[in-house]
Order: structure tokens, then sequence, then C-alpha cells
């Protein structure tokens, strides 16, 4: 039997029901700040993740599903979001267009990891970005865009933000970290004795026991802020006061990717086992000029929707969702199924799931299969049905019947509802 990839979730039916709901939940609360949906290839030129995701990022290094194609060409499967949207708004000139330019996504995702819970190989992403406005209000804004996704969502989450400096202030925190680690540099591990030299803020991202150690003790990058970043922080945290959103400074956070700049931060679940990031974005003023763009100020976060669900059954948000037929149409012979088959394309066009025999059980059979669906109502049609142009209405749950018009589609529909 050929399985799944290892890695890779299915989305079965009666669990569809709830991401479809979560999905819309998180939709409308996006229109609501007038967030505009884009939708973006599966797969691009792989050096538009080299460029825009970061060399020196694990994405880059260990992660992402690169392949050539016929042509020669290095293609990638898309590991996030934001470089491909950044690529779509300079490619279709959207970067001239009014600003600030608010958009999102719902995609699936690629990456080589260790699979476990909330995480996987192939993964689904909500995420939003915004283009044309450095101010903090912008941070600000987007922040409660995702605070208010959870609060709709009914989940409660924790805020930590931090600032990671500019292109002014973040060589001389870069120093300082590689001062720092350039002391214990014998003991990091293969990829972070790499990183030294190329990007020293990625080893306070490492997973080793034995980096993630010495990076306790790391500079922080709130101390190194130049006065415009620091100012920057400040302000938003004016902002965040103003929203009645509590957050924490947590200097430890700098994100996975390269191009993050000044406002990074993280939304916090403690409903999946751990606390556990179950949201992260920031600024990355920068991108959009070094994938070819003119300069473009841009903020954003892409939350994993895995981890997401995982959170509602957690914290027991899940809604109930019914999707049991209001009637089975029951049949008896060749021209009873086809009036049935009529009477369900009728039924339907007042809005109502119903279903018929399209296998040709036997009417013992079929109404077991009835009763497994949870079907509201039933109805059998027979010869003597057909010509009488009467059937029996059958209340599943208590029993009762009541007779009626069978080329009466509103009359049935009134007495199923009253």
């Amino acid at each position: 039997m050929i399985q799944k990839q290892r890695g890779t979730i299915d989305i079965l039916p009666g669990e569809s029901e709830v991401w479809q709901w979560m999905e819309n939940k998180i939709k409308e609360t996006a229109a609501l700040y007038g967030y505009s949906e884009i939708r973006l290839p599966t797969f691009e030129s792989s050096e538009l993740y080299k460029r825009g995701v970061g060399e020196t990022s694990d994405v880059v290094q260990k992660e992402m599903y690169s392949f050539e194609d016929n042509d020669r060409r290095s293609i990638t499967l898309r590991p996030e979001g934001t470089a491909g949207v950044v690529r779509s708004v300079i490619e279709n000139g959207l970067a001239s267009g009014a600003m600030p330019l608010p958009l999102y996504y719902l995609i699936s995702c690629f990456r080589y990891e260790k699979p476990e819970a909330g995480r996987s190989r192939e993964f689904y992403q909500f995420g939003v970005e915004q283009f044309g406005a450095e101010n903090p209000a912008a941070d600000a804004n987007v922040i409660s865009l995702g605070y208010d996704i959870f609060k709709n969502l009914g989940l409660d989450v924790s805020l930590e933000i931090n600032s990671i400096g500019c292109r002014h202030c973040r060589p001389i925190y870069h120093k300082a970290l590689h001062d720092y680690f350039e002391s214990c540099k014998d003991d990091l591990c293969e990829t972070c004795l790499d990183r030294l030299d190329k990007n020293p803020l990625r080893i306070l991202d490492c997973k080793s026991p034995v980096c993630s150690e010495y990076a306790k003790n790391a500079p922080k990058t709130i101390d190194y802020l130049c006065p415009d970043c620091k100012k920057h922080l400040d302000e938003l945290k004016v902002y965040l006061d103003r929203a009645g959103i509590k957050y924490n400074v947590n200097p430890k956070i700098v994100r996975g990717l390269d191009y993050y700049q000044r406002t990074v931060f993280e939304f916090i679940s403690e409903d999946i086992g751990s606390k556990s990031t179950i949201c992260g974005g920031g600024r990355y003023d920068g991108l959009v000029e070094e994938l070819g763009g003119p300069r473009l100020p841009g903020i954003g976060f892409a939350m994993g929707l895995t981890r997401v669900m995982l959170a509602l059954k957690s914290a027991n948000k899940i809604p109930e969702f019914d999707t049991a037929p209001a009637l089975y149409i029951a049949s008896m012979g060749d021209s009873a199924r086809l009036k049935s088959f009529e009477m369900s394309l009728a039924f339907k066009k007042h809005g109502l799931n119903v279903t018929f025999d399209q296998v040709g059980r036997s009417l013992k059979a079929q109404m077991k299969y009835a009763d497994k669906t949870g079907a509201k109502f039933s109805l059998v049609l027979g010869d003597s049905e057909l010509e009488a142009g009467k059937a029996t209405l059958k209340n599943m749950a208590n029993g009762e019947t009541v007779e009626v018009d069978i080329n009466d589609i509103s009359d049935i529909v009134d007495k199923m509802q009253n």
C-alpha cells in the first residue's frame, strides 16, 4: 500500500469543516483591517529564497526542497510566503500603487524538517504583508490584526516583542556578538561556526543545546539600538498600550529569517502542551530593494495553521458542525430513483442537503444508511407513491410521520422546518 510521505497530513471530512471555519474567521478578521488576498505560485526560482530569506538562515541552508527542472533551472517549493509576495509586488507593479498596500495569503509551504507535533514538512500558513508604511503605527496595526484573529478564534495568547536594529546599528551589535561567540567558538556546532563570521545573529536561533546555553548570556539587541530604533520601539509600546494589548519585551527573539530588522514579534500559546510560538513576524524594510524593487518598507507575520488547530483542540474551542443530510429519499425501482434525484436537486435550491440512493441498495439497507448518516428526515418512494403523487415524510428523531405531496417541494420544506 502506498502511504503519504512522512511529514505530510491528510485533512479528512469532519476535520475539513473545522479548517474551513478557522480559515473563514481569519479571512473575515483580515478583511476588517482592509487586507486583500494574494495567491502565489507553489514554486519559484531558488535564487528568490536565497536572496530573500538569506543564505545564512536554516531555511536556505538545511530545509529547502530544491530541484532542477527540465531546463536545468534551480527551482524551490516555497518554504515561506514573504519572498514570493515581494517578488509579485515588484513584478506586477503594485509598488507604484496606493500605499499602504495590505495583502494576505493562505498557502501550503514546504520545509525538510524533523516532523513533530505542530510541525510538518508540508504545512499550511496564513500570512499578511503590508508595504509602504514605516511608522510604528503600522507595526502596531499588524500586531493588532494578529491579536484579533486569535481573540476571534477564542484562543488566549501572549505577545513578545523585540527590536533587532537597523543597518546602522546592527553592525555594532553583530561585532559584539562576534566577539562574544569568538571566545567559545571551539564549542560551537559546525553550522554556527560557519555563521560566526557571516551572520552571528543566527547563532542565537540555534537549537543545539551547547549553542543555546552560550546564547543565554550573549549581548542583547536592545542594548545596541541606535536612537532611531530605540524611538521606534518605544513608540510601538505606546501604540500597543493604547490598544490594550499586553506584551513582554524579549531580547532573545531574533526570528529565523535574515530579512527582518527593527520590530520582531511572536505570539505564544500554551495550549499545545508546552510554550510554543504560534505566530511570528516583523519588519523587513530593505527586502523589496534587495529583490530588485524600489525602496519600500514592509512588515508582516505568518501563523502556522496546524499549530493553531492544535491549540483550538487543546483549548476545547472547536465548534460542532452538523453535516448530516436534512432528508434522505429512499427509492424502490428505477423510476423512483429518477424521481428522488429530481427532488434532491429541487431541495438544493432551498439550501438543503438532501441525498438519495445512488447505489441500488435494498430498502432495508437504504434506511440503515440514512440512519448512519444522521439524516433528520426520510422519505420512501415506490411505484404507488409515484402514481399517487404522495409519500410519507418521517422525522428520524421521534418517528412522527406526515403525508406530503412529492411535487410540492416548498410545502415539504415547510413541514421539515416546522
